[in-house]
């Protein structure tokens, strides 16, 4: 099994594949490197990296209290380090992407580019009151039948979604016990996220400037509960380079093979070789 050791001596998992520019595939909050088995076998030319965070997937847990956005992308640095990488493009979903950000700020010789799906320095309150009500939850139903279901008729925002994804994308939260489903994260996890959210907002506009002279990419969901169209909007003010995709009836967050998001990802593959 292919990990390597953080800094503070954990084992954390990882995932590499194909050849070409280096691609760290950052997942969402309790997710892990699974959430880019829809997109990966659409990305060519690349040497796709799919870590699990600490405490989510197959890596080591922790002290909650770590469980933290700086700490994990110092996680990051010290995976590319293990493999040798000077630099490496970042693809980020949701956690993934403001870890994308934290790096332009600290170390942005390290990165080729950045592209963000469904994420910003500005989130709707709605989105994190989801994400407040789930996380470190284990889902009531019992079997993976039953929650598929269950979550296609939750997730309001997304729409002409076949029940074989649905059922593809529990098997990745999930694991299935004789006393039912069990998270595939460290349900302590609540406990760090709750502790930021009850912290000052602080401002990430200056988090997203740092990524200046990056290629840069930016996917959203139309009906995205977490990034706005006026935030989006804003971004791509402020760059107006920025290579964007708006997916129709994706929430938080696409699934990343939709048309409009291969096209966004495939030209800022393009630039950055």
């Amino acid at each position: 099994m292919p990990s390597y050791r953080s800094s503070d001596g954990l084992s954390l998992y990882y995932e590499e594949a194909g050849s070409g520019l280096p691609v760290i595939a950052l997942a969402g909050l309790t997710r892990n490197g699974a959430d880019f088995n829809h997109v990966a076998p659409h990305l060519a030319g690349v040497r796709l990296i799919r870590p699990d965070y600490r405490g989510r997937g197959q890596s080591e847990y922790a002290d909650p209290a770590t469980y933290t956005i700086p700490t994990e992308a110092g996680d990051v640095l010290a995976l590319m380090d293990h493999l040798g990488l000077e630099r490496a493009a970042i693809l980020g979903t949701s956690r993934g992407g403001l870890i994308a950000m934290g790096l332009a700020t600290a170390v942005k010789d390290r990165l080729l580019g950045v592209a963000l799906n469904d994420i910003g320095p500005a989130l709707k309150p709605e989105g994190l009151g989801f994400i407040e009500g789930y996380i470190g939850r284990r889902p009531t139903q019992r079997t993976y039948d039953e929650v598929a279901v269950a979550r296609a008729a939750f997730m309001k925002t997304f729409r002409n979604v076949p029940p074989e994804r649905w059922r593809a994308e529990v098997e990745q939260f999930y694991i299935e016990t004789p006393d039912g489903l069990d998270l595939r994260y460290d349900k302590r996890l609540r406990e760090a996220v709750l502790a930021s959210m009850a912290q000052p907002t602080p401002d990430l506009w200056p988090v997203f400037d740092a990524l200046a002279g990056l290629p840069l990419a930016l996917i959203r969901g139309v009906n995205s509960d977490l990034l706005s169209k006026e935030t989006a909007d804003e971004m791509s003010r402020r760059r107006p380079d920025m290579i964007r995709a708006d997916v129709p009836d994706r929430g938080h967050v696409p699934f990343l093979d939709e048309p409009e998001a291969l096209v966004a990802l495939n030209k800022w593959l393009e630039a950055m070789r």
